[in-house]
């Protein structure tokens, strides 16, 4: 369990990244929401505080607990499964900032429930998500989120909850007398390699480690994002490509958790841009459920990279928000299946239309699920003159910065 004097420091770069991950400034006034779990109370405390002594409106949400998440769909019919709660979206059109602090009590309870169900639920809550994506494109709306040790983390990954709190500590930086000063470092050292990227007109990726060889095409009008405030820890390097263009085949070598599930050993082969194979050592049924979600649920929202000079994950944390910023050795890439991200448009985004996005293949979907491969891995950058750039080896960006 963090002690106060770390929860102190992880609300205070949390703050940090609340406010960096905005295009605009907060002020007085302006609306906060904290969701969070119930192990997670006593840094939701903590963050109210200082959204208050800012001037700004906290509004708590507490998250269910299993057995309520659990109940909840072994009994919903379809009417309660989409349910939206009156004042909802007057809310969420509402909100300036979001802060998620999880903490999860279960990680596999539902995985006695119709996946069916879930992604129903998940689909009504679409809607809710869009509101806040446009706020964010019009620079009124920030988030950021980050996990608190369970003992339910620590036992699926395989640590003592003593063991896992450190790893959180040191992948956040709370063992520096200034975490916030760190963060801001590695923003800074982070900016050059996206810039660099971004600079580069590039046609498409090629992807190889021992169980990968895959194509991702950027795509017109897009520019390299990450290690923004948004997730706390962040250390990967993406974009949102044209899904059109991926072909091959991706390897997650690492689990993931997902709505209640367990997944392993996923093997995805694209072609023309869409899913048309699954291979998964566990949880395949699962998986295919997720891909039936919606039309976009089969296709690529997000390609990333991990510089492990940046990141101090070195091992499993059962959390996705950990696990796609791994370290290690090689560093890892992951991708992720579903809905884009409209700020790696390099336009203005908030002229960036529902029209305008699928025309330079930006993907729409309900779902957003990474799945991360932590391979020793080669990333070469196919230029459009021609030209061929290795631009991730050994773990690291190969840019000569």
């Amino acid at each position: 369990m963090l002690t106060d004097y770390r929860l102190e420091k992880y609300s205070e770069v949390l703050m940090w990244g609340l406010t960096s991950a905005r295009k605009g400034r907060y002020k007085k006034g302006d609306i906060v929401l904290i969701r969070y779990d119930r192990p997670a109370t006593r840094l939701a405390e903590i963050l109210l505080e200082k959204i208050m002594q800012r001037g700004m409106h906290p509004v708590l949400r507490a998250g269910l607990t299993p057995t309520m998440e659990h109940s909840f769909f072994q009994i919903a019919n379809t009417s309660q499964l989409v349910f939206q709660t009156p004042g909802e979206k007057e809310l969420y059109s509402n909100l300036h900032g979001s802060i998620y602090l999880y903490a999860p009590e279960s990680l596999t309870h539902l995985r006695d429930i119709d996946p069916k169900k879930i992604g129903r639920a998940t689909i009504a809550r679409k809607p809710l998500r869009d509101i806040l994506d446009k706020r964010e494109e019009e620079g009124h709306f920030g988030w950021t989120l980050c996990i608190v040790p369970t003992e339910e983390l620590a036992k699926q990954s395989g640590l003592s909850l003593k063991q896992y709190d450190q790893q959180v500590i040191r992948a956040c930086y709370l063992d520096r007398s200034d975490p916030v000063a760190e963060w801001r470092e590695i923003f800074k050292k982070a900016n050059k390699i996206k810039q660099k990227l971004s600079k580069m007109n590039i046609d498409y990726l090629h992807v190889e480690s021992e169980s990968m060889d895959l194509k991702i095409t950027p795509g017109k009008d897009r520019k390299w994002v990450g290690i923004s405030g948004h997730n706390i820890p962040s250390f990967e390097i993406f974009l949102s490509p044209d899904w059109r263009g991926t072909e091959g085949i991706y390897y997650a070598d690492q689990p993931s958790f997902r709505s209640g599930n367990y997944v392993e050993g996923v093997r995805l082969t694209f072609k023309k841009g869409e899913v048309v194979k699954v291979e998964a050592r566990k949880g395949r049924n699962f998986i295919l459920a997720q891909l039936a979600i919606d039309k976009g649920a089969r296709r690529v929202g997000e390609f990333s990279l991990t510089d492990r000079r940046f990141s101090r994950i070195n091992r499993f944390m059962a959390n996705t928000l950990f696990d796609e910023n791994f370290g290690g050795r090689q560093g890892n890439c992951h991708l992720a299946l579903g809905a884009s991200y409209s700020d790696t448009f390099s336009g203005n985004p908030d002229a960036l239309t529902k029209e305008k996005k699928e025309a330079l293949g930006f993907n729409d979907s309900a779902l957003h699920w990474d799945l991360v491969n932590t391979e020793k891995k080669r990333v070469t950058a196919y230029l459009a003159d021609g030209e061929q750039v290795v631009i991730y080896e050994n773990g690291m960006f190969q840019l000569g910065i």
